[in-house]
């Protein structure tokens, strides 16, 4: 094959392409794009806010709470006293819902013999049948000692005008002639006040007065113990000699008619009482103190110086010239042991007057219940729990 001279020279062309490609820088391979690196931004840490300030709750001041009711309808010398030392207990059962309302008052009725005409300690009897149906007809209901003691102290339910009827002595034929008929009509109760006396002796066994005809009293007790069977009677302490206790008496005689009293009334009538009714109305400050030590939580005295209500005793602190017969209660401090009563002979006069102030207290009541109920809620429930 022969190269002609065009020939040589593209031939020499190519030639040159040739050595000129081999020497040429070879090109770099593309590098694998170095894992661009991310950018990871740190998770920023939350900014520290400042520590919220805390209101202080405001501090409640209580109100001041208001006196107690206090009734012009009394005696300017007797006053209510209260007996109730702890402020918030007051409180939370004076207004528990579940609790005897504000206004609810007892009238303590003190009865002797019945006789003829009204004289002395004597009703006769059209007055005795007259108030009978004025109590019944204005709504006052009789309730017991012991009912009485729980409304005094804690203020349980009882009927908001209640009566306690107290017949003193032992009065066989009172009970069963006068008082069984309206007991058994009216549902009601006779708290008697029982001298124990000699027990067994000539005395108890003598007829006894005022006795249905053709009934034999010759035993006493068992008479009694059958009308106490029938749950209309109270049996309660009204001594064992039956003579006052004064300022000269001795703790020995003291103790044997408070203690004797227990002792009788337990064996024969299977009870043990909560009230003495002090004979003849005396009392000293020492006799209470025993009364009291011995469990008695009621003691009655023959001055009728008011109604009662929950922890609202009408007592005098000084003698009164008009009334000298009544003895003053101040120097006893213990309203529950030396509790008034209305005597037969005038309570149907009086009966206006306890129900205007047991009116004029629920009233007053309800003009200060925003503020003891206040009270209550800022000094007393963080400890007493909220009212019922």
């Amino acid at each position: 094959m022969s190269f002609g001279p065009r020939n040589n020279t593209t031939w020499l062309i190519g030639l040159l392409v040739i050595l000129l490609a081999g020497c040429s820088t070879p090109t770099a391979l593309p590098t694998p794009s170095a894992t661009a690196a991310v950018t990871i931004s740190p998770t920023p840490l939350p900014t520290s806010t400042s520590t919220p300030t805390l209101t202080p709750t405001p501090i409640r001041t209580p109100p001041t709470l208001p006196s107690s009711y206090q009734s012009s309808l009394l005696n300017p010398l007797d006053t209510s006293h209260a007996y109730i030392q702890d402020t918030c207990q007051y409180l939370h059962d004076k207004w528990s819902s579940t609790n005897s309302t504000p206004g609810t008052v007892v009238m303590v009725v003190m009865f002797h013999s019945i006789g003829g005409e009204t004289s002395g300690n004597q009703i006769s009897k059209a007055d005795f049948h007259a108030l009978m149906q004025a109590l019944h007809d204005n709504g006052f209901q009789t309730i017991t000692t012991s009912q009485l003691a729980e409304f005094l102290e804690n203020n349980i339910k009882i009927p908001s005008r209640s009566v306690v009827l107290i017949l003193d002595d032992r009065r066989p034929g009172t009970v069963s002639l006068e008082f069984m008929p309206y007991l058994n009509d009216y549902n009601w109760t006779l708290t008697l006040a029982w001298p124990i006396g000699a027990g067994d002796d000539s005395t108890d066994k003598k007829p006894a007065s005022n006795v249905l005809p053709g009934e034999n009293f010759t035993n006493l007790w068992e008479q009694m113990e059958a009308y106490n069977a029938t749950g209309r009677l109270d049996i309660q302490a009204h001594g064992v000699v039956h003579y006052p206790i004064l300022a000269g008496s001795s703790d020995a005689y003291i103790r044997g008619e408070l203690q004797g009293s227990i002792d009788a009334i337990k064996q024969h009538f299977n009870k043990v009482p909560i009230a003495f009714i002090w004979p003849g109305g005396n009392f000293t400050p020492r006799a209470v103190e025993m009364a009291r030590q011995l469990g008695y939580q009621l003691g009655f005295t023959v001055n009728p110086r008011g109604p009662l209500m929950f922890d609202w005793v009408p007592l005098s602190d000084v003698n009164d010239p008009w009334r000298p017969s009544w003895i003053p209660e101040d120097s006893v401090n213990d309203p529950l042991l030396v509790l008034p009563r209305y005597w037969d002979t005038d309570a149907i006069i009086h009966l206006d007057e306890v129900t205007q102030i047991s009116q004029e207290a629920a009233v007053y009541a309800e003009q200060n219940k925003a503020t003891e109920l206040e009270y209550y809620d800022i000094v007393c429930s963080p400890t007493y729990g909220p009212i019922p």
